[in-house]
């Protein structure tokens, strides 16, 4: 098998020498080419489907979920990859703004197809020498570019969720480092700060490390969005008041409904005169740092502790990419997360047990993502992606200006980033001035379309309400394969579909 002689053995029926399973060149050559056929070329085609919306019971029959004692041959397994991929939304389509990622890039696709074939964990040099030195030279230049002259340390793992937690429990860890080994019985009631408009990982993230959600205490934010650093001043002080301490301020860089940005260098300077740990959710915000153009957004991120920044949002690394960084030379995420596992850190090793970065990492098993960053930043260049930023929310520009042309269409706020929030107004609702009634029917008008576009397939975009705000669009801009004729599609097709409400 493979070109390897067999001989037999048996212990109890079952076999012991040779391969347990048949070659599988073969199949993954017949995969491939379903997967490039009908996730790379049929998905990324303008002319076909979003997505083929169906409900969940019939989503069941037509799957045929259920996992049997008897395996399947290999073209029916092959034919529950193309069903698979066809009932699936085809996030890399040109017209799907639904979410904060989007489109298909190829070299980090290549390098995720890599990374399942090589099939190791990035925790060992040992175990995985290619990745760790490239996960090391990716957090080197993302650290150069936030502008931390001296350097810094960082770790990738699965999501921004994930990254928010790791600076909560790095900031309670500078604060006492003793809370590792005793636990909190003892401990003050610690207060968290973040605004009103920050992701809620950031909640997620006090309830999970036993501080409590009622111990973030959210920031005020003005009317596009932005923490207000006087509101903040005022809570700290509030906080201490109340006999709470004070230990971590949480600022935002490219809010996840209006993309906007918290202004940093001001809440800085609040955080150094309380001497709390500042860390900045730059999961969406941080590609802004790669322009000369908008990197602006982000000014005074060097004064920062800490950044979350996702590179599978703008600047489209394949699902998932996420880096947490730390302003720190001080070893302090391996002393805050390290266990010392004797069977994979032993210090008496032959090579520098420096590589071994498992250790700073509150997983065992982790996927080399930053090869998905590194082989796509090789092939393209700061330059280019750059480029891949400005043309962003150039697009974003367009659509913004067209919108306020039409007819029907109304703007929540000029957009500071590549978020686009806006409501359509149907005719029948036009003539109506502005007040409960208006606002009661206009509730329930995104709903109405959302469902129309799913179940035709033609795009993909989200809504929500916020405060007391009706219903409205959030579009956001990411992909170059999206054309100016893609967002004029979408407000023709959005009309199309709720002139009649």
């Amino acid at each position: 098998i493979n070109g390897r002689s067999v001989k037999s053995g048996k212990d109890g029926g079952v076999f012991l020498n040779g391969a347990t399973v048949d070659p599988v060149e073969g199949f993954i050559r017949q995969a491939m080419e379903v997967i490039l056929d009908e996730a790379v070329r049929k998905a990324t085609d303008v002319n076909e489907k979003v997505c083929e919306w169906r409900s969940p019971e019939q989503l069941k029959e037509l799957l045929d979920l259920e996992l049997k004692d008897e395996g399947e041959s290999e073209s029916k397994i092959l034919q529950r990859c193309r069903e698979a991929i066809r009932y699936s939304v085809k996030t890399s389509h040109p017209r799907f703004f639904n979410q904060l990622f989007a489109g298909l890039e190829p070299y980090s696709t290549v390098a995720s197809f890599i990374i399942e074939s090589i099939k190791t964990s990035l925790y060992t040099y040992e175990v995985a020498p290619v990745f760790t030195l490239m996960e090391n030279a990716v957090l080197r230049k993302m650290i150069e570019t936030i502008g931390w002259e001296e350097g810094g340390d960082g770790i990738f793992n699965p999501g921004g969720s994930m990254s928010n937690m790791y600076a909560m429990n790095l900031a309670r860890y500078r604060y006492c480092p003793d809370w590792k080994e005793v636990g909190l019985y003892s401990a003050p009631r610690l207060v968290v700060f973040t605004s009103q408009e920050s992701h809620y990982s950031i909640s997620k993230a006090a309830a999970l490390m036993g501080l409590g959600t009622k111990n973030v205490y959210m920031v005020p934010s003005d009317q596009r969005g932005k923490m207000i650093p006087s509101a903040l001043e005022e809570r700290i002080q509030l906080a201490k008041r109340e006999g709470a301490v004070p230990f971590m301020v949480n600022a935002t860089a490219g809010t996840t409904v209006f993309g906007a940005f918290d202004p940093i260098e001001e809440i800085a300077s609040v955080c150094e005169k309380h001497n709390l740990w500042l860390h900045v959710d730059a999961c969406w915000g941080g590609a802004a740092l790669m322009s000369k153009k908008h990197k602006h957004l982000l000014k005074g991120i060097h004064r920062v502790h800490s950044v979350s920044w996702n590179p599978h949002k703008m600047l489209m690394a394949s699902l998932q990419c996420s880096a947490f960084l730390v302003r720190d030379k001080t070893s302090l995420l391996q002393r805050c997360h390290s266990a010392r596992a004797s069977y994979l850190f032993q210090q008496d090793k032959f090579y520098d047990v420096s590589y071994d970065t498992g250790d700073k990492s509150v997983q065992c098993s982790r996927k080399p993502d930053a090869f998905k960053l590194w082989l796509m930043w090789k092939a393209l260049g700061s330059r280019e992606l750059e480029q891949r930023v400005d043309r962003a929310l150039a697009m974003a520009r367009y659509l913004t200006q067209e919108i306020k042309k039409r007819d029907g269409f109304q703007l929540l706020m000029e957009p500071e980033f590549a978020n686009m929030c806006f409501w359509y107004i149907p005719p029948s609702l036009r003539k109506l001035p502005e007040g409960p009634e208006l606002w009661t029917k206009l509730h329930a008008v995104a709903p109405v379309i959302k469902e129309r576009m799913m179940k035709t397939g033609s795009m993909m975009i989200g809504y929500q309400t916020h405060g007391d705000k009706p219903n409205f669009f959030r579009m956001v801009v990411i992909s170059p394969q999206v054309s100016r004729q893609d967002l004029d599609f979408v407000l023709e097709e959005i009309h199309h579909l709720g002139q009649d409400l």
